[in-house]
């Protein structure tokens, strides 16, 4: 049967945000921006909610039914956010970095660099709650814009942190490009 992907509303971002920050729990780039080794779902929920906030208006932010895993998208030319919009979301995002919230501004201004210059689709976030692991939601969250960026001639980029999801995104044809050592 398939697996039933939908767009998100403003009103279902604080189950997502869960789902996202459950998924994210032991992700090394977000146990890196916060300088800890772990992290919990309460630090994390605040940071997902502020970013679908900020790209809910793209509508390119999807939902597998039971709303289990959530892809944050943004559309070709699109992908970058606004300093404004930062700015106005970092009360949320100092509660969760501290001090270190300034230093990973460069961090993220040293990934943003990496991006093609090219028109691209851009997988900010994908992630799948751990009890929903295993059950194809990451493939139905991908499949959809992989073929709509095919079918528009475009790339579609991410970052990935964790080498062992490498495998999985090569089978949309993601490669990987370059990899880096973060400064601190």
């Amino acid at each position: 049967m398939p697996i039933a992907v939908t767009p998100v509303a403003a009103h279902e971002i604080d189950t997502t945000s869960a789902s996202l920050a459950r998924a994210f729990l032991d992700d090394p780039m977000m146990l890196y921006l916060s300088g800890t080794d772990e992290l919990a779902e309460a630090d994390l929920v605040p940071f997902f909610r502020a970013f679908q906030k900020i790209q809910l208006a793209h509508e390119m932010t999807f939902a597998t039914e039971d709303r289990g895993a959530v892809a944050v998208w943004a559309p070709p030319g699109e992908w970058r956010i606004p300093f404004t919009k930062v700015v106005r979301h970092s009360t949320v995002f100092i509660k969760l970095f501290g001090t270190r919230f300034f230093g990973n501004l460069q961090v993220l201004t040293d990934l943003e660099k990496r991006h093609p210059e090219e028109p691209h689709y851009y997988l900010e976030f994908i992630g799948t709650d751990p009890a929903h692991q295993g059950k194809g939601y990451g493939t139905a969250l991908i499949e959809p814009i992989a073929a709509r960026a095919d079918a528009e001639g475009v790339g579609m980029y991410l970052e990935s942190s964790k080498e062992s999801n490498v495998p999985f995104y090569a089978r949309f044809g993601f490669e990987v490009t370059s990899t880096m050592q973060h400064r601190r």
